[in-house]
């Protein structure tokens, strides 16, 4: 019997890390939900903060925590593309001019984040968060007094929101959104084809991720290249259950107040951050 203990024990910090997870996809996914802020603001600094307390190499974690990001994001724009596209909301043919410019973009922003340490791209990441928490508490409104612009602008576009995006561990909707609307493109359009751009932005992002960590030294069992697989699977599953549930809220609670709060969360995780 107490062998058998003993072996149950041998799995509590594995049960424990799959729960942290299953937690962290759940509040990714109501997040996204009520705010159409994409859930890897939530995911990125939540791990890398479990990667520390797992011992992982510092000179990786934040890497590990953007690629991994991006990898759940494969999954949870398919399921948000599903959902827009029954609306008939997506436009496909904007989707298709920013597209080859996101993939290249995503590309570029993973083969610079493996140019930056760990310390740098937590530093990028908390200037990120200031300027989405700013966005929440101000709340600008981007008037739209342009039209869509060329093949060669929106790919142009596309490379900077792929860029940034894949730099952060995002799938783009506070850059893709906005751009959007500010030409032209009704803001019930502009959601459903930014939540369509989620996804080349997290393909070309994960494999940039994972071929340039490839080989890289201290990676742990579970990872491939910079994406820790081991994690992936269980922040999928909640955020998938508790996006629609966040959706839902939000016609129904004080949305308001609670971006306020949403941006205080986000302004005091780019301070710890920029801490290191």
């Amino acid at each position: 019997m107490s062998h058998l203990f003993a072996e149950l024990a041998g799995y509590l910090p594995l049960l424990q890390e799959i729960v942290i997870y299953l937690l962290l996809g759940a509040v990714a996914g109501l997040t996204a939900g009520l705010f159409g802020v994409g859930g890897g603001l939530i995911i990125v600094p939540t791990l890398l903060w479990v990667f520390q307390g797992n011992g992982f190499d510092h000179s990786i974690i934040m890497h590990l925590a953007v690629g991994t990001s991006l990898a759940t994001i494969i999954v949870t724009s398919l399921s948000s593309i599903h959902a827009h596209n029954k609306r008939k909301a997506v436009q496909w043919d904007l989707f298709l001019l920013l597209t080859p410019g996101i993939i290249l973009g995503a590309w570029l922003g993973a083969a610079t984040a493996d140019q930056l340490s760990t310390i740098w791209l937590q530093r990028v990441f908390a200037v990120f968060t200031f300027l989405v928490a700013l966005h929440l508490v101000l709340e600008f409104e981007f008037e739209s007094h342009r039209s869509i612009p060329g093949r060669t602008g929106m790919t142009l576009a596309g490379v900077v929101i792929g860029m940034i995006s894949s730099i952060v561990g995002i799938g783009g909707g506070s850059m893709t959104v906005p751009y959007l609307h500010w030409n032209g493109v009704a803001i019930r359009n502009a959601v459903a084809t930014s939540s369509a751009c989620g996804l080349p932005i997290a393909l070309a992002g994960t494999v940039g991720f994972v071929v340039v960590g490839m080989g890289e030294d201290g990676l742990p069992a579970g990872s491939g290249g910079f994406v820790y697989w081991s994690a992936m699977p269980w922040i999928v599953i909640t955020s998938i259950i508790f996006a629609p549930v966040g959706a839902g809220l939000a016609h129904s609670l004080p949305t308001r107040i609670l971006k306020r709060l949403f941006a205080l969360l986000l302004f005091v995780v780019g301070l710890r951050l920029l801490q290191g």
